[in-house]
């Protein structure tokens, strides 16, 4: 019996962000899953669980936080990961009572995403980019 490869959701409202993403784990050995809305992501979520969720933090409808607050609640053992290429200040508070184990900023270093997301689908494991 084979180990099902750990399910990876990506959530950004920019499809070429997506396409990028999704060119640097390709290799990785995940399943890739990709939704463009928040809402989206939601229903994907309900049809089928995953192991870890990055999400744009800016989209219409949803903030990336609302939405993996949705996901904490719906699904409390998927690590939540959080991307933004927004120069802002988010508060450490938020991030820690949602469970974001690390909040990443666009543009991205490949190694350290493939990293942060290695370490997020580790058990236990917490950090902050």
């Amino acid at each position: 019996m084979t180990a099902r490869r750990p399910r990876v959701l990506l959530v950004d409202d920019e499809p070429r962000i997506l396409s990028a993403l999704r060119r640097a784990l390709r290799r990785e050995g995940y399943e890739i899953r990709m939704a463009e809305t928040p809402l989206e992501a939601l229903r994907m979520l309900e049809a089928e669980p995953v192991d870890c969720v990055l999400s744009d933090h800016k989209m219409p409808g949803l903030t990336g936080l609302e939405l993996l607050e949705r996901v904490a609640a719906q699904s409390p053992g998927t690590a939540r990961l959080l991307i933004t290429g927004w120069n802002e200040e988010l508060s450490s508070a938020e991030l820690e009572r949602i469970g974001v184990r690390a909040v990443l900023t666009k543009p991205w270093d490949d190694e350290r995403l493939k990293r942060t997301l290695r370490e997020a689908l580790t058990p236990g494991a917490v950090g902050r980019d």
